[in-house]
């Protein structure tokens, strides 16, 4: 009996580009740039299935689905407390802020949430104390505030709808185009 090596190394790409959907998708819950796994993800199917799906366009559409989401994140935290009348610090603050508390929450013992939980209460507290600090008005401040913490929101539900349709389109793909 003759061991059939492409379908073993082919069966094990597809496992391993799995593990890294997987973890890209958990990643986006997290706020944290899961669509780049996916994006490797891709790279790594595509040269197993060269030249068939995925291809160079894809590639390049997920590459830029990726760089678009960071941008996106990079201006979200700034754009919520200004958009609500904070200022420039405070949206530094709420991006700081999410970040810090992300690590933190990771110590609440609740998988996934804790780091949820963390990133928005560290959002919401650190613009409100620079907001509060700069205008000494509690409403105001808390105002300023929820702005970042619904776009940081906002945000993940943008990473999670992203990675999505990326491992969405990977998957069916592949499944259409033998």
């Amino acid at each position: 009996m003759e061991i059939d090596w492409q379908s073993i190394s082919l069966f094990g790409i597809y496992s391993l580009a799995g593990l890294l959907c997987l973890v890209g998708f958990v990643l986006s819950c997290l706020s944290l740039s899961g669509t780049w796994l996916v994006l490797a993800a891709t790279g790594l199917v595509a040269w197993a299935r060269w030249p068939e799906f995925p291809g160079i366009g894809t590639l390049v559409v997920f590459l830029l689905l990726c760089i678009g989401v960071e941008i996106l994140e990079a201006l979200a935290a700034a754009w919520g407390v200004q958009r609500r009348g904070g200022s420039k610090a405070a949206g530094w603050a709420a991006l700081g802020g999410g970040f810090l508390g992300m690590v933190l929450g990771s110590f609440i013992p609740v998988p996934i949430l804790g780091n949820l939980i963390g990133m928005v209460a560290g959002s919401f507290g650190c613009a409100f104390l620079v907001e509060h600090a700069k205008m000494k008005k509690i409403d105001h401040a808390a105002h300023v505030a929820t702005g970042a913490v619904l776009a940081r929101l906002g945000v993940i539900f943008l990473k999670v709808g992203v990675t999505l349709t990326m491992i969405a389109t990977l998957i069916i793909g592949i499944a259409i185009i033998p």
